[in-house]
């Protein structure tokens, strides 16, 4: 195998999605934001300190279990697999997958925050100089097709840790997960990592942290509205805020306005009532039962289940059914 060099997409490709969806959700009755916009190199900094918080138990528990079975899931890539990861960020879950699967012959970085991506793509060939590590920027809900490797390779494996997947309405599970089956192929396989329902004092401080790094992630958003869309949000009239939201076993992140003021953005005005609410995330929590259910609706079925001692996280592995 060799090395890649070739220059990833640009986000040039998509230059108006982030301005359409931002006048899109402030449009709404319940004003919102897609999340996938969080991760600007400011933002996605930020996340990776949010996983290292004591509160945040997704990124230790799910990586104890990736450490645990990683020899499991090399043998199960087979020779020559390629490793495809959605939403990749700093690839620091993956490194353990690589680590493991030392006749991996391409690793596919998936990620819409393009600075951040290539930068991690860097370290990565730096530290696995015989590995083909070829980015793709994008957002990983759209079509994506594989980038051109250099030698024919083996079983692809897509790569979705981090539960993610509880970011997703149930049509959008469905559709990315019949997405990657079509690009996986028929001998494809699918790491996906899914956080479980449990108590609220365990869940709660998960996303809204004592030193405030959660509520700064989340109002960084507003910060690169600012920036890049020409708004005028005033950071310091709003409040970050996590609530749990029991018919759709999600927690909830929202920005509070409070007091009542007037944004604009894009050459649109928002007015905000005080109390008033922009949605910026949904983190889904699910029984393995129901993570069953949805993954065979898209067309695979639960090869393989791995959790830790108490239940709290779970990683699967499936297969087209």
């Amino acid at each position: 195998m060799t090395r890649a060099s070739a220059p990833a997409p640009s986000q040039d490709d998509f230059p108006n999605a982030f301005l359409d969806d931002v006048l899109s959700g402030l449009s709404q009755p319940q004003k919102s934001l897609p999340c996938r916009w969080f991760y600007d190199a400011r933002g996605s900094a930020l996340f990776e300190r949010i996983t290292a918080l004591p509160e945040y138990y997704l990124t230790r528990t799910e990586t104890a279990i990736l450490e645990r079975v990683a020899p499991d899931l090399a043998a199960m890539m087979g020779p020559d697999a390629v490793l495809v990861e959605y939403g990749a960020g700093a690839s620091v879950k993956t490194r353990i997958l690589l680590d493991a699967a030392k006749d991996l012959r391409a690793y596919v970085p998936i990620d819409v925050s393009e600075g951040f991506l290539l930068e991690t793509a860097d370290r990565l060939r730096a530290d696995y100089p015989i590995l083909e590590v070829r980015p793709v920027v994008a957002d990983f809900l759209s079509e994506i097709a594989l980038p051109p490797l250099s030698d024919p390779a083996g079983r692809r494996v897509g790569f979705f840790p981090g539960s993610t997947v509880g970011n997703l309405s149930d049509a959008d599970i469905d559709r990315f997960l019949r997405q990657a089956r079509r690009m996986l192929g028929a001998d494809g396989r699918f790491i996906l990592g899914f956080d479980r329902v449990k108590p609220l004092s365990v869940l709660l401080p998960a996303y809204d942290d004592a030193q405030g790094v959660t509520a700064d992630f989340n109002l960084n958003l507003l910060r690169r509205i600012n920036r890049e869309l020409d708004g005028d949000f005033d950071l310091s009239g709003f409040d970050h805020e996590a609530r749990w939201n029991d018919a759709a076993s999600r927690v909830e992140m929202h920005l509070v306005a409070h007091r009542a003021q007037t944004v604009r953005v894009g050459g649109q005005t928002f007015d905000f009532s005080p109390g008033e609410t922009i949605h910026t995330e949904d983190s889904r929590k699910f029984t393995p039962e129901r993570m069953k259910a949805l993954c065979a609706r898209a067309g695979w079925s639960v090869e393989a289940l791995h959790s830790d001692p108490d239940e709290a996280f779970s990683v699967a592995v499936l297969r087209p059914a």
